[in-house]
């Protein structure tokens, strides 16, 4: 089954695409981390896959083919946005109880348990909870409805260190013990590894890399060699990003199988961030341009 799917999806708000030419297939079961600079398309391709906008081309599907935004997905897919929408002037119960009334399924005892796992009073005011409490709470509301698929816009965006750690390690136990399908938006490149397995990169509201991480980190690296072999090494690899000095350059690669670099070049591993960072700097590279690339679920993503 595939957690979410996306056929030429676009998106556009008067003569400006926020999302253009998206294609592509994402496997259940997977941690999914979309990542992209503020303008990117992150939000707008998440608000598609949950019906909260309607797409200007394509289409976009959840759970093995329900249309994005249909009662049926409704019923299977939970979305927590980056501002935690909950009602400030509500007790923690009360807020509880608002959205059990608010949703057909509702699992008050699990939401009531994991907050009180948080220490979380029912009788706190929801206003009076710190920034990573009420990001806490709107997390345990979504996860109460026991979805399938859950989003979560920048769901870190306004929390401080130890709060994300404290919120991520409670999204990754829920995940294990629920089996559930997450995708989320960040900008906390830092936080990727330790939680995702899925990766995708959007910058200009296109596509740039969707692909197991694992996959893409076996795939890239970075090559150390004279300025003079640079023709001859780009005839064997893909080149991301070059950094040239005077005789030495740094480039950042993606392989095509087992490929011989030369014994001028010398092989070192990427991080995931420096990664992802050397994508976001230039916008028309692209890690989708053969089919026997990095990418196995990815159709006709345009570069």
């Amino acid at each position: 089954m595939n957690a979410f799917d996306a056929s030429d999806l676009g998106k556009r708000y008067g003569k400006r695409w926020a999302l253009q030419g998206c294609s592509l297939s994402v496997p259940a079961g997977h941690v999914v981390a979309i990542v992209g600079p503020n303008g990117a398309g992150k939000t707008t391709l998440l608000h598609c896959l949950i019906g909260l906008v309607e797409a200007s081309t394509g289409g976009a599907f959840v759970l093995d083919g329900l249309s994005a935004g249909s009662p049926d997905a409704l019923d299977r897919v939970a979305f927590v946005a980056q501002d935690a929408p909950l009602y400030k002037y509500l007790s923690v119960a009360q807020m509880i109880e608002v959205t059990r009334n608010l949703n057909r399924n509702f699992d008050t005892t699990l939401a009531r348990r994991r907050l009180d796992d948080l220490g979380i009073r029912l009788d706190q005011g929801v206003g009076k909870l710190s920034g990573g409490q009420q990001a806490q709470l709107a997390l345990a509301l979504a996860l109460a409805r026991h979805p399938e698929l859950l989003v979560l816009d920048e769901p870190l965006a306004r929390l401080d260190p130890l709060a994300r750690y404290e919120f991520m390690g409670v999204l990754m136990a829920a995940t294990a013990e629920e089996g559930l399908s997450v995708v989320f938006s960040s900008h906390v490149v830092s936080e990727l590894e330790r939680v995702a397995d899925y990766l995708i990169v959007i910058n200009s509201g296109r596509v740039q890399i969707a692909s197991e991480i694992d996959e893409l980190m076996n795939r890239h690296a970075f090559l150390t060699g004279p300025v003079e072999d640079l023709d001859r090494l780009s005839g064997t690899v893909d080149i991301v990003q070059t950094y040239r000095a005077d005789r030495q350059a740094r480039v950042l690669v993606r392989t095509r199988g087992a490929t011989s670099i030369g014994e001028n070049w010398e092989s070192s591993s990427v991080s995931l961030e420096e990664l992802v960072l050397a994508y976001l700097r230039d916008p028309h590279s692209s890690a989708l341009r053969s089919s026997n690339d990095v990418v196995s679920h990815v159709r006709g993503v345009r570069s």
